[in-house]
Protein backbone atom coordinates (compact mmCIF):
# COMPACT_ATOMS: atom_id res chain seq x y z
CA UNK A 1 0.00 0.00 0.00
CA UNK A 2 1.45 3.43 -0.75
CA UNK A 3 1.61 5.45 2.45
CA UNK A 4 -1.46 7.31 2.80
CA UNK A 5 -1.49 11.58 2.60
CA UNK A 6 0.04 12.99 6.15
CA UNK A 7 2.13 10.43 6.82
CA UNK A 8 5.98 11.41 6.90
CA UNK A 9 8.10 8.91 8.42
CA UNK A 10 8.32 6.63 5.07
CA UNK A 11 11.14 6.98 3.02
CA UNK A 12 10.94 7.93 -0.67
CA UNK A 13 10.41 4.43 -2.51
CA UNK A 14 8.93 2.86 0.71
CA UNK A 15 5.72 1.25 0.95
CA UNK A 16 3.44 -0.40 3.47
CA UNK A 17 2.88 -4.07 3.95
CA UNK A 18 -0.96 -5.06 5.30
CA UNK A 19 -0.66 -7.49 8.26
CA UNK A 20 -4.19 -7.52 9.39
CA UNK A 21 -7.57 -5.46 8.67
CA UNK A 22 -8.97 -3.34 10.56
CA UNK A 23 -11.56 -1.21 9.28
CA UNK A 24 -14.63 -2.66 8.41
CA UNK A 25 -14.51 -5.52 11.10
CA UNK A 26 -16.88 -5.79 13.79
CA UNK A 27 -14.51 -5.69 16.79
CA UNK A 28 -12.22 -2.63 15.26
CA UNK A 29 -13.37 0.02 16.80
CA UNK A 30 -13.45 -1.77 20.15
CA UNK A 31 -9.98 -3.02 19.87
CA UNK A 32 -8.91 0.72 18.51
CA UNK A 33 -10.69 1.99 22.08
CA UNK A 34 -9.16 -0.41 23.93
CA UNK A 35 -5.32 0.16 22.65
CA UNK A 36 -6.10 4.24 23.31
CA UNK A 37 -7.24 3.70 26.88
CA UNK A 38 -4.47 1.40 27.56
CA UNK A 39 -2.41 3.86 26.16
CA UNK A 40 -3.82 6.96 28.07
CA UNK A 41 -3.90 4.89 31.20
CA UNK A 42 0.02 4.69 30.87
CA UNK A 43 -0.04 8.49 31.34
CA UNK A 44 -1.29 8.17 34.34
CA UNK A 45 -5.01 9.28 32.89
CA UNK A 46 -8.05 7.72 34.89
CA UNK A 47 -11.00 6.53 32.83
CA UNK A 48 -14.13 8.18 34.17
CA UNK A 49 -16.57 4.90 35.27
CA UNK A 50 -19.40 7.66 34.85
CA UNK A 51 -18.61 8.43 30.90
CA UNK A 52 -15.98 5.54 29.75
CA UNK A 53 -14.66 8.51 26.95
CA UNK A 54 -13.64 11.26 30.06
CA UNK A 55 -10.44 10.37 31.34
CA UNK A 56 -8.51 12.90 33.47
CA UNK A 57 -4.96 12.97 35.36
CA UNK A 58 -4.09 14.75 38.53
CA UNK A 59 -0.46 15.37 38.36
CA UNK A 60 1.84 17.44 39.94
CA UNK A 61 -0.67 20.14 41.16
CA UNK A 62 -2.06 20.07 37.57
CA UNK A 63 -5.10 19.14 35.94
CA UNK A 64 -5.97 17.69 32.25
CA UNK A 65 -8.95 16.64 30.99
CA UNK A 66 -8.90 14.27 28.03
CA UNK A 67 -12.32 13.39 25.69
CA UNK A 68 -12.89 11.13 23.23
CA UNK A 69 -14.88 9.97 20.10
CA UNK A 70 -13.63 7.14 18.25
CA UNK A 71 -10.04 9.04 17.16
CA UNK A 72 -10.91 12.57 17.55
CA UNK A 73 -9.98 13.86 20.94
CA UNK A 74 -10.55 16.94 22.74
CA UNK A 75 -7.84 17.91 25.45
CA UNK A 76 -8.15 20.43 28.26
CA UNK A 77 -6.20 21.41 31.55
CA UNK A 78 -5.10 23.97 33.91
CA UNK A 79 -0.64 23.47 32.36
CA UNK A 80 0.55 23.94 28.36
CA UNK A 81 3.33 22.42 29.16
CA UNK A 82 1.58 18.84 30.40
CA UNK A 83 -1.18 19.79 27.60
CA UNK A 84 1.86 19.47 25.15
CA UNK A 85 4.39 16.28 26.67
CA UNK A 86 0.81 14.43 26.27
CA UNK A 87 0.48 15.42 22.59
CA UNK A 88 4.16 14.54 21.97
CA UNK A 89 3.32 10.97 23.79
CA UNK A 90 -0.17 10.35 21.35
CA UNK A 91 2.32 11.31 18.37
CA UNK A 92 5.03 8.93 18.90
CA UNK A 93 2.31 6.25 19.62
CA UNK A 94 -0.48 7.49 17.10
CA UNK A 95 0.77 9.92 14.82
CA UNK A 96 -2.11 12.38 15.37
CA UNK A 97 -2.52 15.76 14.20
CA UNK A 98 -2.74 19.04 16.18
CA UNK A 99 -5.29 20.98 15.16
CA UNK A 100 -4.63 24.10 17.43
CA UNK A 101 -7.46 25.73 19.58
CA UNK A 102 -10.93 23.83 19.41
CA UNK A 103 -12.83 25.42 16.69
CA UNK A 104 -15.01 23.03 15.29
CA UNK A 105 -15.61 19.57 16.43
CA UNK A 106 -18.20 16.89 14.90
CA UNK A 107 -20.01 19.35 12.82
CA UNK A 108 -20.26 21.98 15.96
CA UNK A 109 -18.91 24.73 15.97
CA UNK A 110 -17.08 26.64 18.77
CA UNK A 111 -16.70 30.56 19.43
CA UNK A 112 -15.29 32.01 22.50
CA UNK A 113 -14.55 35.34 24.10
CA UNK A 114 -13.91 36.51 27.27
CA UNK A 115 -17.80 36.09 28.80
CA UNK A 116 -18.03 32.60 27.89
CA UNK A 117 -18.95 29.81 24.75
CA UNK A 118 -21.06 30.03 22.11
CA UNK A 119 -21.76 26.68 20.46
CA UNK A 120 -24.09 26.28 17.38
CA UNK A 121 -24.24 23.96 14.20
CA UNK A 122 -24.74 26.63 11.81
CA UNK A 123 -22.94 24.33 8.22
CA UNK A 124 -24.57 21.94 9.98
CA UNK A 125 -27.71 22.86 9.65
CA UNK A 126 -26.86 24.50 5.94
CA UNK A 127 -25.85 21.47 4.79
CA UNK A 128 -29.17 19.64 5.97
CA UNK A 129 -31.38 22.00 4.36
CA UNK A 130 -28.88 22.27 0.64
CA UNK A 131 -29.15 18.32 0.74
CA UNK A 132 -33.10 18.57 0.74
CA UNK A 133 -33.37 21.28 -1.58
CA UNK A 134 -34.76 23.43 1.03
CA UNK A 135 -31.93 25.80 1.09
CA UNK A 136 -34.60 29.10 -0.71
CA UNK A 137 -37.54 28.02 1.21
CA UNK A 138 -39.56 30.80 3.42
CA UNK A 139 -38.81 30.73 7.04
CA UNK A 140 -41.50 29.90 9.94
CA UNK A 141 -41.62 31.24 13.33
CA UNK A 142 -41.82 27.52 15.17
CA UNK A 143 -40.44 24.27 14.81
CA UNK A 144 -44.34 22.41 14.46
CA UNK A 145 -47.94 24.06 14.08
CA UNK A 146 -49.91 24.11 17.50
CA UNK A 147 -52.05 21.68 17.86
CA UNK A 148 -50.69 19.40 15.06
CA UNK A 149 -51.47 15.32 15.37
CA UNK A 150 -50.20 13.06 12.79
CA UNK A 151 -50.83 9.48 12.74
CA UNK A 152 -49.16 6.17 11.69
CA UNK A 153 -51.82 5.29 9.28
CA UNK A 154 -53.32 8.18 7.53
CA UNK A 155 -51.43 8.98 4.14
CA UNK A 156 -49.53 7.54 1.53
CA UNK A 157 -46.31 5.82 2.06
CA UNK A 158 -43.19 7.74 0.89
CA UNK A 159 -41.08 5.52 -2.36
CA UNK A 160 -37.86 6.64 -0.63
CA UNK A 161 -37.74 5.68 3.51
CA UNK A 162 -34.08 6.44 3.64
CA UNK A 163 -34.64 9.74 2.83
CA UNK A 164 -36.98 10.39 5.90
CA UNK A 165 -34.80 8.17 8.29
CA UNK A 166 -31.49 10.14 7.16
CA UNK A 167 -33.40 13.18 7.59
CA UNK A 168 -34.67 12.54 11.25
CA UNK A 169 -31.20 11.26 12.16
CA UNK A 170 -29.30 14.44 11.08
CA UNK A 171 -32.20 16.52 13.30
CA UNK A 172 -30.99 14.00 15.79
CA UNK A 173 -27.66 14.98 16.02
CA UNK A 174 -28.65 18.86 15.09
CA UNK A 175 -30.59 18.76 18.76
CA UNK A 176 -26.93 18.03 20.44
CA UNK A 177 -27.14 22.30 20.48
CA UNK A 178 -30.32 22.93 19.98
CA UNK A 179 -33.09 21.65 22.78
CA UNK A 180 -35.68 23.62 21.20
CA UNK A 181 -35.40 20.82 18.42
CA UNK A 182 -36.11 17.99 21.32
CA UNK A 183 -39.57 17.79 21.04
CA UNK A 184 -40.07 18.10 17.40
CA UNK A 185 -37.45 15.33 17.03
CA UNK A 186 -38.96 12.84 19.29
CA UNK A 187 -42.63 13.49 17.28
CA UNK A 188 -40.71 12.53 13.95
CA UNK A 189 -38.98 9.43 15.46
CA UNK A 190 -41.76 7.30 16.19
CA UNK A 191 -42.65 7.04 12.27
CA UNK A 192 -39.14 5.93 11.11
CA UNK A 193 -40.05 2.41 10.58
CA UNK A 194 -43.22 3.55 8.02
CA UNK A 195 -42.61 6.94 6.94
CA UNK A 196 -45.57 8.45 5.16
CA UNK A 197 -46.49 11.78 3.31
CA UNK A 198 -47.60 13.81 6.11
CA UNK A 199 -44.40 12.92 8.08
CA UNK A 200 -42.33 14.44 5.60
CA UNK A 201 -44.15 17.33 5.26
CA UNK A 202 -44.19 18.09 9.22
CA UNK A 203 -40.07 17.18 8.74
CA UNK A 204 -39.66 19.68 5.78
CA UNK A 205 -41.85 22.53 7.95
CA UNK A 206 -38.87 21.71 10.64
CA UNK A 207 -36.16 22.61 8.31
CA UNK A 208 -38.42 26.18 6.85
CA UNK A 209 -38.21 26.88 11.25
CA UNK A 210 -34.40 25.94 11.38
CA UNK A 211 -33.65 28.22 7.93
CA UNK A 212 -35.33 31.49 9.92
CA UNK A 213 -33.01 29.99 13.04
CA UNK A 214 -29.69 29.12 10.96
CA UNK A 215 -27.53 31.48 13.39
CA UNK A 216 -28.53 30.08 16.84
CA UNK A 217 -27.12 28.04 19.25
CA UNK A 218 -26.18 27.62 22.94
CA UNK A 219 -24.58 30.23 25.45
CA UNK A 220 -22.54 29.29 28.20
CA UNK A 221 -21.54 31.80 29.92
CA UNK A 222 -18.28 32.10 31.69
CA UNK A 223 -19.81 33.45 35.28
CA UNK A 224 -21.45 30.40 37.15
CA UNK A 225 -22.18 29.75 40.87
CA UNK A 226 -22.07 25.90 40.07
CA UNK A 227 -25.05 25.71 41.61
CA UNK A 228 -27.02 22.30 39.89
CA UNK A 229 -31.26 22.59 39.78
CA UNK A 230 -33.17 21.01 37.06
CA UNK A 231 -37.05 21.19 35.59
CA UNK A 232 -38.97 18.26 35.60
CA UNK A 233 -42.26 18.66 33.00
CA UNK A 234 -44.90 15.24 31.78
CA UNK A 235 -47.37 15.70 29.13
CA UNK A 236 -49.86 13.40 30.29
CA UNK A 237 -51.53 10.66 27.73
CA UNK A 238 -50.21 12.83 25.02
CA UNK A 239 -49.68 9.96 22.47
CA UNK A 240 -52.86 9.52 20.48
CA UNK A 241 -52.39 5.76 19.86
CA UNK A 242 -50.86 4.50 22.92
CA UNK A 243 -51.98 7.07 25.75
CA UNK A 244 -48.44 7.19 27.28
CA UNK A 245 -47.04 10.75 28.24
CA UNK A 246 -44.39 12.25 27.55
CA UNK A 247 -41.12 12.98 30.30
CA UNK A 248 -38.93 15.98 30.11
CA UNK A 249 -35.64 17.66 31.68
CA UNK A 250 -33.55 20.16 31.40
CA UNK A 251 -31.00 20.73 34.17
CA UNK A 252 -28.94 23.59 34.64
CA UNK A 253 -25.29 24.18 35.85
CA UNK A 254 -25.76 27.88 37.09
CA UNK A 255 -27.38 29.75 34.67
CA UNK A 256 -25.87 27.14 31.77
CA UNK A 257 -28.09 24.24 30.27
CA UNK A 258 -26.34 21.09 30.02
CA UNK A 259 -28.30 18.20 29.64
CA UNK A 260 -32.03 18.16 28.26
CA UNK A 261 -34.07 15.35 27.32
CA UNK A 262 -37.60 14.34 25.37
CA UNK A 263 -38.89 10.97 25.74
CA UNK A 264 -42.25 8.72 25.59
CA UNK A 265 -42.52 6.78 29.08
CA UNK A 266 -42.83 3.14 29.12
CA UNK A 267 -46.23 2.44 30.83
CA UNK A 268 -48.88 4.72 30.48
CA UNK A 269 -50.52 6.50 33.60
CA UNK A 270 -53.40 6.89 35.49
CA UNK A 271 -53.10 10.69 36.15
CA UNK A 272 -51.12 13.39 35.76
CA UNK A 273 -49.57 13.27 38.73
CA UNK A 274 -48.45 9.91 37.89
CA UNK A 275 -46.82 11.29 34.66
CA UNK A 276 -45.13 13.94 36.50
CA UNK A 277 -43.96 11.71 39.06
CA UNK A 278 -42.21 9.31 36.76
CA UNK A 279 -40.67 12.37 34.88
CA UNK A 280 -39.31 13.85 38.51
CA UNK A 281 -37.89 9.94 39.29
CA UNK A 282 -35.72 10.38 35.34
CA UNK A 283 -34.92 13.58 36.54
CA UNK A 284 -33.59 12.58 39.51
CA UNK A 285 -31.46 9.92 38.12
CA UNK A 286 -30.28 12.29 35.54
CA UNK A 287 -28.71 14.47 38.43
CA UNK A 288 -26.94 11.98 39.90
CA UNK A 289 -25.03 10.71 37.30
CA UNK A 290 -24.39 14.29 36.47
CA UNK A 291 -22.67 14.93 39.69
CA UNK A 292 -20.70 11.95 39.65
CA UNK A 293 -19.91 13.38 36.28
CA UNK A 294 -18.64 16.56 38.13
CA UNK A 295 -16.93 14.87 40.72
CA UNK A 296 -14.76 13.42 38.13
CA UNK A 297 -13.85 17.01 36.88
CA UNK A 298 -13.39 18.14 39.82
CA UNK A 299 -16.24 20.43 40.84
CA UNK A 300 -17.92 20.81 43.80
CA UNK A 301 -21.77 21.24 43.77
CA UNK A 302 -23.47 22.36 47.50
CA UNK A 303 -26.31 20.19 48.10
CA UNK A 304 -29.24 19.70 47.99
CA UNK A 305 -30.09 19.89 44.02
CA UNK A 306 -33.30 21.87 43.70
CA UNK A 307 -35.74 20.04 41.10
CA UNK A 308 -38.53 22.47 40.11
CA UNK A 309 -42.29 20.70 39.02
CA UNK A 310 -45.64 22.67 38.65
CA UNK A 311 -47.50 19.68 39.73
CA UNK A 312 -48.19 19.45 43.57
CA UNK A 313 -49.31 16.42 43.69
CA UNK A 314 -46.55 14.73 42.07
CA UNK A 315 -43.95 16.81 44.72
CA UNK A 316 -46.15 15.97 47.62
CA UNK A 317 -45.36 12.22 46.28
CA UNK A 318 -42.15 12.83 46.10
CA UNK A 319 -41.75 14.32 50.17
CA UNK A 320 -44.49 12.11 51.80
CA UNK A 321 -44.83 8.07 51.68
CA UNK A 322 -47.71 8.01 53.20
CA UNK A 323 -49.76 8.10 50.04
CA UNK A 324 -50.27 4.44 49.39
CA UNK A 325 -53.50 4.33 47.86
CA UNK A 326 -51.90 6.87 44.94
CA UNK A 327 -48.68 4.29 44.69
CA UNK A 328 -49.08 1.03 45.42
CA UNK A 329 -49.27 0.38 41.63
CA UNK A 330 -46.41 1.91 40.97
CA UNK A 331 -43.09 -0.14 40.75
CA UNK A 332 -40.01 0.66 43.15
CA UNK A 333 -37.71 2.49 40.86
CA UNK A 334 -40.34 5.32 40.71
CA UNK A 335 -39.97 5.76 43.91
CA UNK A 336 -36.00 6.97 43.43
CA UNK A 337 -36.82 10.77 43.68
CA UNK A 338 -38.33 10.10 46.98
CA UNK A 339 -34.94 8.15 48.54
CA UNK A 340 -33.25 11.17 47.03
CA UNK A 341 -35.34 13.46 48.89
CA UNK A 342 -35.35 11.60 51.66
CA UNK A 343 -31.05 11.53 51.38
CA UNK A 344 -30.80 15.41 51.47
CA UNK A 345 -29.85 15.43 47.53
CA UNK A 346 -32.54 17.16 45.76
CA UNK A 347 -35.07 19.10 47.05
CA UNK A 348 -38.67 19.98 45.27
CA UNK A 349 -39.64 23.79 44.73
CA UNK A 350 -43.01 24.38 42.99
CA UNK A 351 -43.26 26.42 39.97
CA UNK A 352 -45.50 27.89 37.86
CA UNK A 353 -46.90 26.52 34.44
CA UNK A 354 -45.48 29.34 32.99
CA UNK A 355 -42.41 29.89 34.37
CA UNK A 356 -41.41 25.89 34.03
CA UNK A 357 -39.06 25.88 31.51
CA UNK A 358 -38.74 21.76 30.47
CA UNK A 359 -42.33 22.88 28.79
CA UNK A 360 -40.78 23.46 25.56
CA UNK A 361 -39.47 20.36 25.42
CA UNK A 362 -42.94 18.22 25.96
CA UNK A 363 -45.48 20.54 23.36
CA UNK A 364 -45.80 22.92 20.32
CA UNK A 365 -46.19 26.10 22.23
CA UNK A 366 -47.24 29.14 20.33
CA UNK A 367 -44.69 31.13 18.67
CA UNK A 368 -43.74 33.95 21.76
CA UNK A 369 -43.67 31.59 24.00
CA UNK A 370 -41.63 29.50 21.84
CA UNK A 371 -39.12 32.01 21.78
CA UNK A 372 -38.87 32.94 25.18
CA UNK A 373 -38.57 29.55 27.04
CA UNK A 374 -35.64 29.29 23.84
CA UNK A 375 -34.10 32.08 25.43
CA UNK A 376 -34.61 31.13 29.25
CA UNK A 377 -32.84 27.87 28.32
CA UNK A 378 -29.76 29.71 26.79
CA UNK A 379 -30.47 29.30 23.13
CA UNK A 380 -29.45 33.34 21.14
CA UNK A 381 -27.95 34.04 17.75
CA UNK A 382 -24.72 34.66 16.75
CA UNK A 383 -25.92 37.88 15.46
CA UNK A 384 -27.14 38.89 19.42
CA UNK A 385 -23.51 37.32 20.44
CA UNK A 386 -21.75 39.73 18.07
CA UNK A 387 -23.94 42.56 19.49
CA UNK A 388 -22.21 42.17 22.90
CA UNK A 389 -24.91 39.50 24.57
Amino acid sequence: MIPPAGYTKAKPGEVCRLKRSLYGLKQASRQWNKELSKFLKTLKFQQSTQDYSLFTRHLDGEFLILLVYVDDILLTGTSISQIDKVKVALDNAFTIKDLGQLAYFLGIEVHRNDKGIFLSQRKYIKDILVDAGMEECDPVLTPLSRGLKISTDVGDLIDEPEVYRRLVGRLLYLSITRPDLSYCVQHLSQFVHSPRTPHLRTALHVLKYLKGTLDDGIWYSSSSDMQLSAYSDADWSSCQFSSRSLSAYAVFLGPNLISWKTKKQRTVSKSSTEAEYRSMSATASELVWIQGLLEDLQVNISLPVTLYCDNTSAEHLAQNPMFHDKTKHLKRDMHYVREQVEAGFIQTSHVSSSQQLADLLTKPLPSSQHHALSAKLGLLSRIQLEGGV
